[in-house]
């Protein structure tokens, strides 16, 4: 038994705590624990040799005598009876994003529910927002939650794949043993959904990184697939591959396994030229009496060799990049260090769960230099949409703290919603006193091509709407995009200077990747939003910097790169 096998079996013993209803004390000691099993540099199974397992934070007696039972028959009896006596279904609504332990015992102690089944019929029912710190949202996420699980065969949403493999990388790379840990696949790509998780390490004992991945306790099923790989099936349902290699082949596989396979098919054109081929260790060399392999120190020396300049994983899709290398003129992709804010935010004054100025200041500590705050617009009452006497004073309450703060404005907005007929929610007369106004369709969903072109298209001539938000509707794996026809809409955005959002929930990533791509072909600007609704999702903007980079956006291509004095020029001057 490794530090990190013991550190997975005391989290997950704190997991079962608190679904269980322990003392909070309790949990945090084995979450404790379990943090430190996976920081430490020496091998518990050594410190129990010497006698020095009370060396460890937050090791005290009874941990060590759990670890030391472990150590020696390799199980932890704590763990199976908690296992017993915790319901499997209850532990499988962990898997729910956002659900967590003291939600999931709430949920059980008051509603008995055991069962993923059970949850949905009483989320279904409007049950769940009657508990104490839950409510509507929640009842929404639940729900979105298990129809992603059921739908999970294929494919995932990169933001379900992505923190997973994250999760699993910081895990890997504290194994004895192992050199490097990282992503490469579809989702280092940044690939909006996700076949597998692909991960690559690099360590001297292959077989013992394999055996250890393959007793991961959030794995319901895995095998080994060679001698230096191996296959998983998460509780989530998704695969995930690990491939072993030695520390000197790791950047030639890195490149390789990054790539997908048009990549390397057109990479070897060029390789042919040299008489090499590319594979996962490197340059094979097809020249006579040469059977060398060339292995690269990194993807950049491999580019080179190929005589390119380095080329990004998400634009690696054999869709234009090994030409626009050749010619010198890969893109400088926009990066999380080149937004300077977000222009579609929303608070507890509608169906948020922050109030203003938490998300300010969360959006401070980020680096921004302004937010925009655009609460939902009356007709959407199961958001609380905000009436225009109420808007009217969330202005006011806005323009009060703007007095208050230096170098960091807040815009007053509104997400307004396009009506089936096409007019907006609000008056002009109303929207005219907004600094900045988010056009969003929220219902009629299966209205016919024509019928919902005419819809969007009226809405973007007016005057005040400045953003097209979420344009395709769709919801990943579980909503199609409206019928909407994209080119239509970008030739109207082109000319009437409307900008185009790129929404970073990582459920909706829309715009998608090529209809980013094709934006900026015809000059319509970006702004990557976050659509965020409490202060955690400000962190989702990661996802629609991905989708901008595989539509091979500039900063210069987003509005939301823009300096405050710029932005504020370009919304009509200083409010």
């Amino acid at each position: 038994m490794t530090n990190i096998e013991i550190a997975w079996i005391f989290n997950e013993i704190a997991d079962l705590l608190e679904l269980a209803g322990e003392n909070f004390y309790k949990v945090l000691a084995y979450r404790k624990a379990s943090r430190s099993l996976q920081r430490i540099n020496a091998e518990v199974a050594d410190l129990q040799r010497e006698g020095r397992l009370s060396d460890v934070p937050g090791i005290g007696k009874n941990l060590r005598s759990k670890i030391e039972e472990i150590l020696k028959t390799g199980k932890c009896t704590y763990l199976e009876e908690l296992r017993r006596n915790v319901p499997q279904g209850m532990r499988y609504m962990l898997a729910i994003p956002g659900l967590g332990p003291s939600s999931i015992r709430l949920i059980y102690q008051k509603l008995s529910v055991e069962t993923l089944e059970e949850l949905e019929k009483a989320a279904k029912k409007k049950k769940i927002r009657e508990l104490p710190g839950m409510g509507p949202k929640t009842e929404t996420n639940i729900l979105e939650g298990i129809k992603m699980l059921k739908s999970i065969q294929d494919c995932v949403p990169l933001g379900v794949a992505l923190p997973l493999a994250e999760l699993m990388v910081s895990q890997l790379t504290s194994i004895q043993g192992v050199k490097r840990a990282e992503i490469c696949g579809e989702i280092r790509r940044g690939k909006e959904m996700v076949a597998d998780i692909d991960l690559l390490v690099a360590a001297t004992s292959p077989r013992d990184v394999i055996d250890i991945f393959l007793s991961h306790p959030r794995f319901k099923e895995s095998w080994v697939s060679g001698a230096f790989q191996a296959t998983a099936i998460s509780l989530l349902g998704v695969k995930v591959n690990l491939k072993v290699v030695s520390p000197e082949e790791f950047a030639a596989a890195w490149f390789y396994y990054s790539s997908s396979g048009r990549h390397i098919d057109k990479l070897n054109e060029i390789a042919a030229n040299q008489k090499y081929k590319i594979i996962s260790k490197g340059f094979k060399s097809e020249k006579e009496k040469e059977n060398g392999i060339i292995m690269p120190e990194s993807e950049e020396e491999a580019y080179g060799f190929l005589g390119l300049p380095y080329i990004p994983p998400e634009l690696r899709e054999g869709s234009g990049e090994i030409e626009a290398a050749i010619a010198n003129s890969i893109p400088k992709l926009i990066t999380a260090e080149n937004i300077r804010g977000d222009l579609h935010i929303h608070t507890n004054w509608s169906d948020g769960l922050n109030t203003i100025e938490e998300m300010a200041e969360a959006a401070l500590k980020r680096g921004y230099e302004y937010i925009a705050i655009t609460d939902h617009s009356r007709s959407l009452s199961v958001a609380d949409g905000l009436s225009v006497e109420k808007l009217i004073k969330q202005f006011e309450v806005i323009k009060e703290l703007n007095k208050k703060m230096s170098g960091f404005r807040i815009l007053s907005g509104i997400e307004v919603d396009i009506r089936t007929d096409g007019t907006l929610d609000y008056p002009d007369e109303v929207l005219a006193m907004a600094d900045i106004v988010v056009a969003s369709v929220h219902s009629g969903f299966k209205q016919d091509s024509a019928t919902i072109n005419l819809r969007v298209q009226r809405a973007l001539e007016n005057p005040y709407v400045r953003i097209l938000g979420h344009p395709s509707g769709r919801i990943l794996g579980r909503r199609d995009p409206y019928a909407l026809d994209l080119e239509q809409i970008l030739e109207t955005a082109s000319r009437k200077g409307t900008w185009l959002e790129i929404n970073s929930s990582p459920d909706r990533l829309d715009l998608s990747s090529y209809w980013a791509r094709k934006a900026k072909e015809k000059g319509v600007v970006i702004a990557i939003n976050t659509d965020a609704h409490d202060v955690s999702r400000l962190d989702d903007i990661r996802f629609g910097i991905i989708t901008g980079r595989r539509g091979w956006l500039e900063s210069e291509n987003v509005i939301n790169t823009w300096p405050l004095d710029k932005l504020l020029t370009e919304l009509g001057g200083m409010f």
